[in-house]
């Protein structure tokens, strides 16, 4: 599993005019595939009076899976455009449809895939772009003595303070960097003088917002 990644936020869309012409960028991640494909169909069904629908994405830890469609437009003046956007920016698991409703006036090749290249990254920006990080979880278990401290260190500190479950016992699950695990732990001990329960949990995706993969 990768430790660090982007992607785009579930779901997004935004349009632009150009020369007439309207071109809708919408935006997916998946998974899979499948969900891209399915995805291209739903936007396609959607707009199945629109001159063209063209799309791209791309999936897998490596980018394994890399695909775009020109759906009519010359070849290589839309499709490709998207998916250069995607591979640009870094952005893995994202799929996108850039619907057009053509408005009389021919762009010419280069006008193309400008236009579909700057459909796809405003799209983006409106969608939004998250940085998923793989952060080791913990449980912290400690008695209602502990509370005020121990939750205004935790906000106040570098780690993902996820949730507090109000209990018998106050229960906090944080999530730590890679390689942070003994500092951390050893910091919490040393915050609750030993008295709290630290119980590991298995690693999972946390997602912080960015503004751009540059981040």
């Amino acid at each position: 599993m990768l430790s660090t990644y982007y992607t785009v936020k579930p779901e997004g869309n935004d349009q632009i005019i150009i020369q007439k012409s309207r071109f809708i960028g919408y935006v997916r991640r998946v998974k899979t595939e499948e969900e891209a494909q399915a995805f291209i169909q739903e936007i396609k069904k959607k707009h199945y009076d629109a001159t063209h629908n063209c799309s791209a994405y791309i999936i897998g830890e490596h980018d394994e899976i890399q695909k775009a469609n020109d759906d009519g437009e010359p070849s290589g003046t839309a499709g490709v455009p998207i998916l250069e956007v995607l591979k640009k920016q870094g952005l893995k698991n994202t799929a996108v449809v850039v619907t057009r409703y053509f408005g009389g006036i021919k762009l010419g090749a280069g006008g193309l895939i400008r236009a579909y290249g700057s459909t796809t990254s405003q799209a983006i920006k409106t969608t939004g772009i998250v940085k998923r990080q793989l952060m080791k979880g913990f449980s912290i278990t400690v008695d209602y003595g502990l509370l005020g401290k121990l939750e205004n260190v935790l906000r106040n500190s570098e780690h993902i303070l996820e949730t507090i479950h109000y209990l018998e016992n106050v229960e906090f699950i944080v999530f730590v960097e890679d390689g942070q695990e003994t500092k951390f732990t050893e910091w919490i001990v040393d915050l609750t003088n030993d008295q709290a329960k630290i119980v590991e949990l298995d690693p999972k995706y946390i997602e912080v917002d960015v503004e751009s993969t540059s981040e």
